[in-house]
């Protein structure tokens, strides 16, 4: 029992090393300020959709390419002249998990955000099905900032919505950050 007690005791030391690794790496990629301004997503959640970034995104990329990579969208693609249909399930479920949860987190913080769920709900959408949809419009916000290689803000992407006249803005009063808007109508 000592022996697997101590063993246990390695495993976590070893697993603290690679946290202060990882939070090493992100606080000094360039694209650390864009995630650390996401609202809600905080050290945890900002760094677990980080590194779903680094591999599906580059210069020629689109935000639709990011989507598939990441599970939030199936996507088609072509092999040998045929057309694919790729299952939003064949991708990297930690990234796909890391966006789910991140999306989920939003609701509390971030009041477009928080209009889109109640939106979603009040269409019928189930929590997940609303909450997937969401982590689809925020990978395309983001998208957008990784492009422009600025942080987040959410007076710019509000403003850009009651310009637009989204449908989302009538619903800006039924919404109180910190609370979810579908459970406290």
């Amino acid at each position: 029992m000592q022996l697997i007690c101590r063993q246990l005791q390695l495993v976590q030391q070893t697993l603290r090393s690679y946290e202060q690794q990882i939070a090493s790496a992100y606080a000094a990629h360039p694209d650390h300020e864009i995630f650390a301004s996401l609202p809600g997503a905080g050290p945890v959640l900002g760094r677990g959709c980080w590194p779903a970034w680094v591999p599906s995104a580059n210069a020629s990329a689109a935000a639709a390419d990011v989507q598939q990579y990441t599970g939030i969208a199936a996507g088609d693609q072509t092999q040998r002249g045929q057309l694919l249909h790729t299952p939003a399930y064949l991708c990297p479920k930690f990234h796909k998990q890391s966006f789910h949860e991140y999306a989920k987190e939003s609701i509390l913080w971030s009041r477009w955000a928080a209009a889109y769920y109640l939106q979603q709900r009040t269409k019928g959408s189930p929590h997940h099905t609303a909450v997937r949809a969401l982590a689809y419009k925020w990978q395309r916000v983001i998208f957008r900032c990784w492009q422009n290689h600025t942080p987040y803000q959410e007076a710019i992407y509000e403003a850009a919505l009651k310009k637009s006249g989204s449908p989302l803005v009538a619903l800006f009063d039924k919404v109180e950050l910190g609370k979810s808007p579908f459970k406290n109508p």
